[in-house]
């Protein structure tokens, strides 16, 4: 089934209440609850939001509560309880197929909160934005932003992988040290750029040097790495090396992943996706530009 949108969580929200039998419920249990309602799977249960720390169906739920609450069907006046209202009683004899905020206009309300929104997006200056840019009411304020902050790195990532293809070879060799540094691989050395037998860099796992990484990068443009490639790094190692790294800014043909999987030591290969993804985890080659925090309720602030 998926993880659903938070407005498809708002009846099975309210119905849980006559379910329970019962006027208030801890929001734990519902969130429970409506894993089960919705059969999600684990990794669905536990999958987060791309750039902070907050389950995805967790989140949906919280703002499905939000809206409920603004139209008035339901109220928090215990921590981390929900009770339905009057109103929701009174809808139970001719209960809807369905809620969602378009249904949630019929109550004053939640009509005011809405009003009150849009009053406020009116009064920033939006001549710079887009439609897109602008609240939506088919997904929930983080989904929205979630969306934007995609688009974003999105971009960047097609800007880093077209300068990737076009810098110097031996500097995108440095720029990979320095992600590895970032990884906590300090100690390096350099082969040769005479003769480094297909290898470019070698790490020292440890002091004395026994346990060692191969490493071999390949500013390729458009080309995929292929077989070829793989079978001389192969060649170009002694047995006493059991890690090995492959690093490019393309990627590798169906021959070459398979030619590395069936190698006796354990090749990482590494292609441009992957690569940019570790140097925006490690900042390299970027830097933060704008910092935006979400803030919510503290339920424990005016615990007694």
């Amino acid at each position: 089934m998926g993880i659903p949108a938070f407005q498809e969580t708002m009846l099975p929200f309210i119905e849980l209440f006559s379910k329970n039998k019962s006027d208030s419920l801890n929001m734990r249990d519902i969130i429970d609850q409506l894993w089960d309602y919705f059969k999600l799977n684990e990794n669905e249960k536990k999958q987060l939001l791309p750039s902070w720390n907050d389950i995805i169906f967790d989140n949906r739920v919280r703002f499905a509560r939000l809206y409920l609450m603004k139209a008035g069907l339901i109220e928090s006046k215990e921590r981390w309880f929900v009770s339905i209202t009057n109103i929701w009683k009174d809808l139970l004899k001719n209960k809807p197929e369905s809620i969602n905020l378009k249904y949630l206009e019929k109550y004053p309300q939640y009509v005011e909160f809405k009003n009150q929104l849009k009053k406020n997006q009116d009064n920033k200056k939006e001549d710079h934005l887009t439609t897109e840019t602008k609240i939506s009411d088919d997904i929930s304020p983080i989904d929205l932003i979630e969306s934007w902050f995609d688009k974003i790195n999105n971009t960047l990532k097609e800007d880093m992988k077209n300068r990737l293809k076009t810098v110097n070879p031996y500097y995108f060799e440095k720029i990979i040290l320095k992600l590895l540094n970032k990884m906590w691989y300090w100690d390096f050395f350099e082969t040769s750029k005479s003769w480094d037998w297909w290898i470019d860099w070698i790490i020292n796992q440890d002091e004395l040097g026994v346990d060692k990484i191969y490493i071999q990068c390949k500013r390729f443009d458009s080309n995929k790495v292929r077989e070829p490639e793989i079978r001389n790094f192969i060649w170009a190692m002694s047995n006493e090396v059991n890690r090995w790294i492959f690093v490019t800014t393309s990627d590798f043909d169906e021959k070459a992943v398979e030619k590395a999987k069936m190698a006796l030591n354990k090749i990482i290969l590494i292609n441009w996706d992957k690569l940019v993804e570790l140097m925006l985890k490690f900042n390299i080659w970027v830097q933060d530009k704008n910092t935006y925090t979400i803030k919510e309720i503290d339920d424990d602030f005016f615990t007694e």
